[in-house]
């Protein structure tokens, strides 16, 4: 629990220096939420602290708490069983207009946001994860050029096991 929580001042920081460069281009706010379509990969860490983030809101707001399980549960539904291809194959053959479960679908924010996976903490900015640039949100950078987005990018330098799950499974 203290080297999640580690990693995620990490993510956070890098977050916080890639908005503080992006200014202007980077739209995402409060109910904008087309990154929040489609199931993805996330890890073991990233399932455990939803599942706190969870239980912290059982206690807070359990109406609240049993909407997101109520959604988790319906998404898990829907999902067919891994099969010999593979997690991978079986993630990329899932449909992609699908939309979290942990989205409140009436106000477009989500409900578990301090506990969120980490690849929804770095999406939006121009991060570079490792080896690889993590995807700029499509209604950002709106006629930025390569050159522009290059200039706010920040590298985030951390070993993260490749994910195994997904929200509805870790949840529902």
């Amino acid at each position: 629990m203290k080297e999640d929580r580690e990693l995620i001042q990490i993510v956070d920081a890098a977050l916080a220096e890639a908005t503080r460069k992006s200014g202007a281009w980077l739209v995402c706010r409060p109910g904008c939420c087309e990154c929040c379509m489609g199931p993805f990969a996330i890890t073991q860490s990233d399932a455990e602290r939803l599942r706190r983030g969870l239980a912290e809101l059982e206690l807070n707001d359990p109406a609240r708490a049993e909407r997101v399980r109520q959604r988790a549960r319906e998404a898990a539904a829907r999902l067919p069983e891994v099969d010999e291809r593979g997690f991978e194959a079986w993630l990329d053959a899932l449909p992609e207009d699908d939309p979290c479960p942990v989205l409140d679908p009436e106000t477009g924010t989500c409900d578990l946001y301090t506990a969120r996976p980490v690849t929804c903490r770095v999406f939006g900015p121009p991060i570079r994860w490792g080896g690889d640039a993590v995807g700029v949100c499509e209604l950002c950078f709106d006629g930025a050029s390569d050159e522009e987005i290059a200039a706010c990018e920040v590298r985030l330098d951390i070993e993260e096991s490749a994910g195994d799950t997904v929200i509805a499974l870790a949840l529902g």
